[in-house]
């Protein structure tokens, strides 16, 4: 679990996020790959895995992310991030409410994604610690994300009090507008993950963050 006097607003900065892969093994080099290129933050992110496999799966990510000193998000499923001892939960719009999931897990990180002002608002109201903004850009990860915009994003920034991480079609050439419109954090599947050297990507990643203004 995160300490609480730890300052994990700035884990958020670049927040690996897992792919559907089946090879499960390929899965986990890549995101040790990723912590090694200074990935801040994974989240486990499987739609398709039964309980039993999703489970191994976390533990090892919690193991890799610990010895890291990198965040552990669980995508969704509140009793695997309570069985692995993650740091958060994220929940979607239709996922179970953001209130219930502080009812059983009142000591974690909770995200809540939001496509719209009023839904980033809402989350805030109800007590969600950041908000997932996105679909910023066209991606072909998430076949039903409602494309948000890069002018959503900036008005959700603009009056937001809790960090917003942007999702969504973001690559290392359109991360730098990203970070101007607001974002706190670069949530990143394809870039990462499906990256010839995971390690490499997440270090430009890293790197680009390191000299915004959001780093500041």
């Amino acid at each position: 679990m995160i300490d609480i006097r730890d300052d994990w607003k700035s884990k958020l900065a670049v927040y690996a996020i897992t792919d559907d892969r089946e090879d499960t093994k390929s899965l986990l080099a890549a995101v040790e790959a990723a912590l090694a290129g200074g990935a801040t933050a994974i989240q486990l992110r499987r739609k398709r895995d039964d309980g039993g496999p999703m489970l191994r799966l976390g533990l090892e990510i919690r193991r890799l992310t610990r010895e890291a000193g990198a965040l552990y998000i669980v995508n969704d499923r509140v009793d695997i991030a309570l069985l692995t001892e993650a740091d958060g939960i994220h929940v979607g719009q239709t996922d179970i409410p953001c209130k219930r999931v502080r009812e059983l897990a009142p000591d974690k990180l909770i995200g809540l994604s939001a496509r719209t002002t009023a839904e980033a608002l809402e989350a805030e109201r109800d007590g969600a610690d950041y908000v997932g903004v996105g679909a910023v850009f066209p991606t072909t990860t998430k076949a039903d994300a409602i494309h948000s915009g890069i002018d959503t994003l900036r008005a959700i920034a603009g009056t937001s009090s809790i960090p917003v991480v942007a999702i969504g079609g973001i690559d290392i050439a359109r991360a730098p507008q990203v970070l101007a419109a607001g974002a706190d954090g670069l949530a990143v599947v394809s870039a990462i993950m499906s990256a010839p050297s995971p390690r490499d990507a997440a270090r430009a990643f890293a790197s680009l963050y390191r000299e915004s203004d959001r780093s500041r």
